[in-house]
Formats: C-alpha cells, sequence, structure tokens
C-alpha cells in the first residue's frame, strides 16, 4: 500500500505540468471500494518502472533534507538577528547616560586645563612684575649713581680749583715781600710760625707690590695684630663693587677665589656661577682679576652633574658643590675637570627644607676658613636649627659637627672665620648686622650687633676668604667685596 502511495506521488510530481486528471471510483472482485487518480503526463508516454520511481523519491528526500538544512540555517541567523535586535534595544535605553557622562568628562578635563594654564599664566605674570620691578630699581639706583658721579666730579673739579689757587697763593706769599715789613727785618715761615728756622717738607714713596693693592685696595690694617692669626670679627667695612652680572640668569650667584691656590692657578684665579635657572652646570673661569672685572672668561667649565644653591666654594684646586635635588657634596677638581670624591651628608635637609630666610634651596652651604672645608646645613633631628661639620677635603667624610641654637631659616646668610660660625640677619636692609656667633672652640653661641650693608638690597651669597681675609658676596646682580677687621684672641 505504502509502495502505491509513493507511485502515486511521484506520478502527481512528474504531472505537475498534465493539463488533465481523472478520478475514479470503483469496487473490486472482493468487492472492496477502489479510488483510482489518473493525470497524463506530458513528456512521458507511460509511468516509469519501479526502479526509476524509487529513484525519484530518494531524490525528493534529498531536496527534502537540503531544504530542512537551510531551514535550520535560517533559523540560527534569526536567532542571531534577535540577539543583535536585543543588544541594540539595550544599547539605545542607556545610550543618553553615557551621552551625557562622555561630554561631562571632556568638560571636565578642559576645566582642568583651563585652570593649569590660568595658573601658569598668573605665575609668570608675578614674575613679569618682579622683573620689571628689578628693572626700575637698577634704573633708579643707576641714575642715584650717576648723579653721585657727577657730583663727585664737580666737587673733585672744584677741590682741585681751589688746590690750585692756594698753591698760587703760598708761592705769592713765599716769593713776594710783604710790603708791611719794616727794613731788615725777614720773614718767618708760613708753615711753623713758632719757630724760624728753616724747614723742609719731605714725601715718603713706599713700594708695594700690585696684587696686594688688588687684595686690599684701602691700605688699612685687616687685622688689629697684623696680617697673621686668628681674631673674633669686630667689623665689616662699606661693599666695594667690582663686577656686575650682565643677564637675568645673574640675579643669584656665587663667585670665589681659592685662599690656597694649585698650580696652574694662583690668588688671583677667580670662578663665578650663575644660579638662576634650571640645570645649572656651567663655572665661568678668569685667569686675571682684570679679565674678571671686564667679563673675559679663560675657560668655560660644564659640571657633569647640575650644581643647586649658591653654596659652592673654591679650595686646594677644587671646586665644591651640593648636587642638585640631594644631600651630595661633589668634590670637582678644575686642572682635571673630574669628580674626585662625593658624600651624602647624613640627614641634611635639601632643595627648601631648611633654606636661608632668603630661600634659593640653600639648604646646603659649603664655607672655607683658615682651618679648611666646612658645611653648614640643617636636620630634621636639629629641628632646624643650623648644624656645623669641617670635612675632610680630600674624601669629604665629617671630622667633627657641632649642634648649635642658631635657627637657620631665621638667618639671611652665614659664614666662618677662624673656626667661629657668624650669621646674617637680613639678606636685604641696608642696616642688617652680623647677629649671631658660635664658637666651635668653646661650643657657645653669643648675640652680635655688627654693622652689615645689603648695599643692593638682596644678597644671596656671602663666604670668607682667609688668604685676603675679606668677605665675598653676590648682592643683586652684583658681585662685591667686604673688608673686615679681627680682635686678638
Amino acid at each position: 500500500m505504502r509502495a502505491v502511495q509513493l507511485l502515486l506521488l511521484a506520478c502527481l510530481v512528474w504531472g505537475a505540468g498534465a493539463r488533465a486528471a481523472q478520478l475514479r471510483k470503483a469496487n473490486d472482485r472482493s468487492g472492496r471500494c477502489h479510488y483510482t487518480f489518473t493525470v497524463a503526463n506530458p513528456s512521458e508516454s507511460s509511468c516509469p518502472e519501479q526502479g526509476q520511481a524509487m529513484s525519484a523519491i530518494q531524490d525528493l528526500q534529498r531536496d527534502s533534507s537540503t531544504q530542512h538544512a537551510e531551514l535550520e540555517t535560517t533559523k540560527a541567523r534569526l536567532s542571531s538577528l534577535e540577539s543583535l535586535l536585543h543588544r541594540l534595544n539595550l544599547d539605545q535605553a542607556a545610550g543618553p547616560q553615557e551621552t551625557q557622562e562622555g561630554p561631562q568628562r571632556e568638560l571636565g578635563i578642559l576645566r582642568r586645563d583651563r585652570d593649569r594654564l590660568e595658573t601658569q599664566a598668573r605665575e609668570l605674570e608675578v614674575a613679569y612684575s618682579n622683573l620689571l620691578r628689578d628693572k626700575s630699581a637698577l634704573e633708579e639706583e643707576k641714575r642715584r649713581l650717576r648723579q653721585e658721579n657727577e657730583e663727585l666730579a664737580r666737587r673733585l673739579e672744584s677741590s682741585s680749583q681751589e688746590v690750585a689757587r692756594l698753591r698760587r697763593g703760598q708761592c705769592l706769599q713765599a716769593r713776594v715781600p710783604s710790603q708791611d715789613m719794616l727794613p731788615g727785618s725777614r720773614e718767618v715761615s708760613q708753615w711753623n710760625l713758632d719757630s724760624l728756622a728753616f724747614q723742609e717738607l719731605k714725601s715718603e714713596l713706599t713700594e708695594v707690590p700690585a696684587l696686594r693693592i688688588l687684595e686690599n685696595p684701602t691700605g688699612h690694617p685687616r687685622t688689629e695684630d697684623g696680617d697673621s692669626g686668628c681674631g673674633q670679627l669686630v667689623w665689616v667695612g662699606e661693599p666695594v663693587t667690582l663686577k656686575a652680572a650682565e643677564t637675568i640668569t645673574g640675579k643669584y650667584g656665587v663667585w670665589m677665589r681659592d685662599p690656597k691656590p694649585k698650580y696652574p692657578y694662583s690668588q688671583e684665579t677667580t670662578w663665578r656661577i650663575n644660579t638662576v635657572g634650571v640645570d645649572i652646570r656651567q663655572v665661568f673661569e678668569y685667569n686675571l682679576i682684570s679679565d674678571f672685572v671686564q667679563g673675559y672668561p679663560s675657560k668655560v667649565h660644564v659640571l657633569p652633574r647640575p650644581l643647586e644653591s649658591t653654596g659652592a666654594v673654591v679650595y686646594a684646586g677644587s671646586l665644591y658643590f651640593q648636587g642638585a635635588e640631594s644631600r651630595t657634596v661633589i668634590r670637582y677638581e678644575l686642572n682635571t675637570e673630574a669628580v674626585k670624591a662625593e658624600k651624602e651628608i647624613p640627614g641634611a635637609g635639601y632643595h627648601g627644607q631648611f633654606p636661608y630666610s632668603w630661600g634659593g634651596y640653600t639648604d646646603i652651604d659649603l664655607a672655607v676658613d683658615e682651618s679648611g672645608l666646612w658645611v653648614i646645613y640643617s636636620t630634621e633631628e636639629a629641628k632646624g636649627a643650623i648644624v656645623l661639620s669641617q670635612l675632610n677635603p680630600e674624601n669629604l667624610e665629617l671630622e667633627r659637627t657641632w649642634e648649635t641654637n642658631i635657627r637657620k631659616q631665621s638667618a639671611a646668610n652665614a659664614f666662618v672665620i677662624c673656626g667661629t660660625l657668624y650669621t646674617i640677619s637680613s639678606y636685604s636692609s641696608a642696616e642688617a648686622t652680623v647677629n649671631f656667633a658660635y664658637n666651635t672652640g668653646t661650643g657657645s653661641s653669643k648675640s652680635l650687633t655688627i654693622p652689615f650693608k645689603n648695599h643692593y638690597k638682596y644678597t644671596s651669597m656671602i663666604d670668607y676668604n682667609p688668604s685676603e681675609r675679606k668677605l665675598f658676596a653676590w648682592d643683586n646682580f652684583n658681585m662685591v667685596t667686604y673688608d673686615i677687621r679681627l680682635s686678638k684672641i
């Protein structure tokens, strides 16, 4: 029966193009009812054999499997489309919030950038205002100095004329006899009316080496007990200006001579460092004092590591300085241009922790006196008080250390003379004083009131040179010296 049905189905498929079909109903011999459906095949004159029918059925089954696979593929694609549509719906639901958060984040970033730029602009404006103020002060000082020079020139000319007039008058009085003299009388010397004896005016000439004149142009004795020996500081003279810096980088700086020079250097060799800016490495060297005054360096050293602050010194042929942003002291040999030693100062503050009152990252300040090399600094343990240590100039080892009772940030600057530490009260006042002294020999300190003049109103460096018995200072672009006087010990 199944085979007949399949055969009929095959006939139906093959006869899809027939123009007519017939359905007949009749009883067979046993009386059972049979239905007969007849379709004429337009291309075949007779129905295929049973083998051909089975082949057609297999073809139909393969077509059915192919359609079923395509249906499953279509279902899978439809499921993918439905999942994608679901995600799109979710994104659309969350989209407005994310759309708002994105621009808000960008707006916040832009506002922060704007605030940062405004802060930088304000800082630049303040710096520019300070520069303008300094420029105005310098111009005013220049005008004042020009007026003083003109006034001094006028006074000098007037004095010269007065001296010439007096000389002419004396010559006339000496040569022309007075008309009031009685006959037989003689003229008495005008130099001493109490004596009738002849008086001879003498002038004595003393030869002085030129280097000594350069070291001490005033000609006054440096100490009350002679040029040799130590004592306590009792007097500081008026500042003598040797040179002014040419650019803004020279507002602060340090300049020095070696009190214990080594070949090829002499006591005239001068070094100078401008310390305004970042990555400070240049050290200007001048063979002669005249070259230094005129601004003609004989050599420019480039340090292998940048320095910080105005605390550098030259001693025994080496430059000693503090490495930038560190508590390390470095010994740089000038002749060989090589670093010979480095040493961290234990616990020393640096980069603005314990500077002098004027700032400038002057946490570590090196100094030289008759006994050698010193370092002035402070520590957390000392609670900001000045700590003074003597250094070995070869390897920079700390040989001895003293903790004073002088607060470092209250001092404008400090220096060492004959083993005694001295501090300055102000870096800008014209009426400043040397206000404290700490004696390392006795371990005691005392207050002082020795006048000290900041002529240009911004002293950023003060050092003592024991061979010249002078203070070297850098005051607002200007390199100056101070004569000093020491008492007997």
